[in-house]
């Protein structure tokens, strides 16, 4: 009896080379993919004006209108970074560009200090800042090696599977501080996980565009699944209009109070931070190698987003992680599919009841979406960390610190908030954390003097003899 060599049997393993980013899928697939990007970026996408607008106590209507301006900016923001600009603009990636969290603790502090127009004049100023800090900010891309973006998207990876379990099981609490009896429903539960395994098992045992596919035809099973038991209301869709213009400077003239300012560019720099994590990941998962110039264009079109935003009432953008997920699980590579998704995301954001629709998605559907997408990432983070030579005890405790601090504002929710206010916006976002934790002692450990002495220090040092203390 013989037994077959399944090792000579196994296809040669392929990776890919960035050729692919390049090329267009038609109409048919690139609208298919950019849906499907769509509706894995909405619900994160418009959480930011709806923290912001209930934070500041604005009316639905108002609401409504900053949703609408919210997906106007993303969508533009979208196109310029996936199809660029002439020489001017776009890192040319499969791009998903959305508001970011990390501007909406500011914005609060802005807003009741000085007002809503100081807000929106502050995030015009801080994107300019940006648009001009662009090209010097790409030079520092050296200091981003694998070990500060594994990090950075490990802990990003293991942050964002919180967001999709609360998806599921829903918040133990209620607006008004009360237990909510639908937590851990066990419904809920198991909606997410025949759609966690659905798309698992159509990733893994599909074909070609059927494959590729996956993440979107599992959360179309699962709203089908949805509706007989009673999980999908489209109720509120009809009070939406399908047409709503966006107004520049909603709120009057902008206005422009120094602190603001300088706030909003801090917060634009932060951005930044977490946008080159984000590009390197992705030319990561494509193959296709970043240039400078690749990311100062990306980065520039970021500073854009604040420019358009505070004409436009909407947000600073960045990179949106969860797509970067969508990229590595699908592996649909091409940029013109998320091209395609910005045009959508442009019509949405001219038609709230089209953003109706999207925004009536059962929660367990996109959680257990989110599941995979999220997991994928972090996946990513540990594929990138084991570039790293683990046995140079520096990187190791850069490493282990900078991951350490990202994630335990997960484990201690609200730990920071005796700090200063202004601190929040940094402390309480553990992907910023982690970025400007590796970063900073990445530049001490391993490109000052610092480094040079601790590693002479250690090939001076002679093996302990431990036979000595026997």
């Amino acid at each position: 009896m013989s037994i077959k060599n399944t090792d000579e049997a196994a296809p040669p393993v392929t990776w890919p080379d960035g050729s692919e980013v390049e090329k267009s899928l038609g109409w048919k697939l690139n609208s298919m993919f950019g849906i499907q990007h769509i509706l894995i970026m909405y619900v994160g996408c418009v959480a930011v004006p709806l923290a912001f607008g209930a934070a500041m106590q604005l009316d639905d209507h108002t609401v409504a209108m900053l949703i609408n301006a919210d997906l106007f900016v993303a969508g533009i923001i979208t196109f310029l970074q996936s199809i660029g600009f002439g020489k001017i603009s776009g890192a040319r990636l499969p791009i998903i560009g959305g508001a970011t969290f990390v501007q909406v603790a500011t914005m609060i502090s802005i807003g009741q200090q000085y007002g809503l127009p100081a807000v929106y004049g502050s995030m015009l100023a801080g994107g300019a800042i940006g648009m001009l800090l662009a090209w010097p900010f790409s030079r520092i891309l050296k200091f981003f090696p694998p070990m500060v973006t594994g990090s950075v998207l490990l802990v990003l990876g293991v942050s964002l599977v919180s967001v999709a379990t609360e998806l599921v099981a829903g918040k133990k609490t209620g607006a008004d501080g009360s237990a909510n009896p639908d937590f851990g429903e066990p419904r809920n539960i198991a909606v997410a996980g025949v759609v966690v395994i659905l798309a698992i098992v159509i990733s893994a045992l599909g074909k070609g565009l059927l494959s590729k596919a996956a993440l979107f035809i599992s959360m179309i099973l699962g709203v089908l699944l949805c509706i007989p038991l009673g999980m999908v209301d489209f109720s509120g869709v009809g009070d939406e209009k399908i047409f709503g213009m966006i107004t520049p400077f909603h709120f009057g003239a902008p206005e422009f109070p120094p602190m603001g300012v300088i706030s909003m560019a801090i917060i634009m720099a932060v951005i930044f931070a977490e946008t080159i994590a984000s590009l390197s990941a992705l030319s990561e998962i494509t193959g296709k190698q970043l240039s400078k110039g690749d990311v100062a264009r990306g980065l520039s079109v970021d500073g854009f987003s604040g420019v358009l935003g505070g004409v436009m009432n909407g947000f600073m953008d960045t990179v949106f992680n969860q797509n970067v997920g969508a990229v590595k699980t699908t592996r649909v590579y091409s940029r013109y599919a998320t091209g395609t998704a910005g045009i959508f995301l442009i019509v949405l954001g001219l038609m709230p009841v089209t953003g109706a629709v999207i925004a009536a998605l059962p929660d367990p559907v996109v959680g257990g979406v989110g599941m995979v997408l999220f997991g994928s990432i972090a996946v990513v983070g540990v594929g990138t960390l084991k570039k790293v030579s683990t046995g140079d005890t520096i990187n190791s405790s850069i490493m282990a610190l900078a991951i350490g601090l990202g994630l335990m504002n997960k484990f201690a929710p609200g730990m920071w908030d005796a700090f200063p206010e202004w601190t929040h916006s940094v402390l309480s976002d553990g992907v910023v954390l982690t970025a400007a934790s590796a970063l900073i002692l990445n530049l001490v450990f391993n490109h000052t003097s610092i480094a040079d002495r601790a590693r002479a220090n250690r090939r001076e040092d002679k093996p302990v003899q431990y036979s000595a203390f026997l």
